[in-house]
């Protein structure tokens, strides 16, 4: 099982994805068979589900509802600023609570139809929403997954992993590694603590909630040691879990760590209810 399950020897490395000489995608089957998929099963928008064109889009409805995180943004948090603030030049955040990660990126601000394909993803077991999710987060997180040597998901607990049957950082981290070619590493850090769900939980809390919650057993500190590591979870919210994640992977022997999220909710935005939040 992901983030408790017996670790393996060496990280797997994922083949690089690239587009075939007719421009599809792998996985997109061109001739009957893919004609005969198209008629079953029609390709929906990945926010409301209605018929489009092509699998992966979103319909025009949806399209504008989807915020886009781009420069000019905080280089340590990647939080976006309004205009452009001087190279180097760091946010609040960053500056009063340094992260123990050296570099934070998401795809998108975690609001409309990217709050929905999270929660489809996570809640609804819309798999299928997370090689369309990764695209995204390797356009927006290129730099880091440039400087990057393994790709380790945020686990889930053991007991919440047998309930939910996948762990959707997992399914995004493997999507990553599909269209980048890093290794991915999905045992290298297990879920020691069962914590409460962070939903309904102030930041304080959500510190305490996931303090010590995560170890880098033994028999895998070969698969991170000395490398620089690709955190990948689903939502930045306070940070609070990629801190603890971070921090249990440098113990374990990373020589640094940098997270890569599809949705951040952005400063000013947090509430404890998440289902009321945005």
């Amino acid at each position: 099982m992901v983030g408790d399950e017996k670790p393996t020897t060496w990280p797997i490395r994922c083949p690089r994805s690239s587009p075939t000489r007719s421009g599809s995608w792998p996985g997109r089957q061109p001739g009957r068979l893919w004609a005969g998929r198209r008629i079953l099963f029609p390709p929906v928008c990945a926010g409301c589900r209605r018929q489009v064109s092509q699998p992966g889009v979103l319909c025009g409805a949806c399209w504008p509802k989807l915020r886009l995180l781009e420069r000019p943004w905080c280089p340590v948090m990647g939080t976006p600023f309004t205009h452009h603030m001087g190279d180097g030049f760091l946010s609040a955040e960053a500056i009063a609570d340094p992260p123990p990660f050296e570099r934070a990126r998401a795809a998108v601000a975690y609001s409309g139809v990217a709050r929905q394909m999270v929660q489809g993803l996570k809640y609804q077991d819309r798999t299928d929403l997370a090689p369309w999710m990764a695209r995204w987060m390797v356009r927006v997180g290129a730099d880091l997954i440039a400087d990057a040597d393994v790709v380790v998901p945020v686990p889930l607990h053991w007991r919440r992993f047998f309930r939910r049957r996948f762990n959707q950082s997992a399914e995004l981290a493997r999507a990553v590694c599909e269209l980048s070619g890093l290794s991915f590493a999905p045992s290298a850090m297990r879920r020691v603590k069962l914590t409460r769900q962070q939903v309904g939980l102030e930041r304080q809390e959500r510190e305490e909630n996931v303090r010590a919650a995560f170890r880098v057993p033994a028999e895998a500190e070969i698969e991170i040691a000395g490398r620089r590591v690709l955190l990948i979870d689903d939502v930045y919210t306070t940070g609070a879990t990629v801190r603890a994640a971070t921090k249990a992977l440098k113990k374990g022997g990373a020589a640094a760590v940098d997270v890569l999220t599809f949705a951040r909710v952005l400063p000013g935005d947090f509430r404890a209810d998440e289902s009321t939040t945005i």
